[in-house]
């Protein structure tokens, strides 16, 4: 189901691409990427719609930079 990758022109921002097959309803589909919203912090990027009813969608988050160490007492 899922392609990760975090490639992508953009420096701010990560990708990651999904497929949804063709068997999966569009309320599924709502579901699914609400939970990668909720609990990962992606949102909507694209969605590409394929004549054989499967969905390519693209999510986004933005890039954060890792804190520094926190300095020992």
């Amino acid at each position: 189901m899922s392609e990760t990758g975090s490639t992508g022109a953009d420096p701010d921002w990560e990708y990651q691409p999904l497929r949804l097959p063709a068997g999966v309803s569009r309320l599924s589909a709502a579901t699914r990427l609400s939970i990668h919203a909720e609990f990962a912090g992606w949102e909507l990027s694209r969605v590409l719609l394929y004549s054989d009813g499967t969905r390519k969608v693209w999510l986004r988050r933005r890039r954060t930079t890792p804190g520094l160490p926190s300095p020992l007492p």
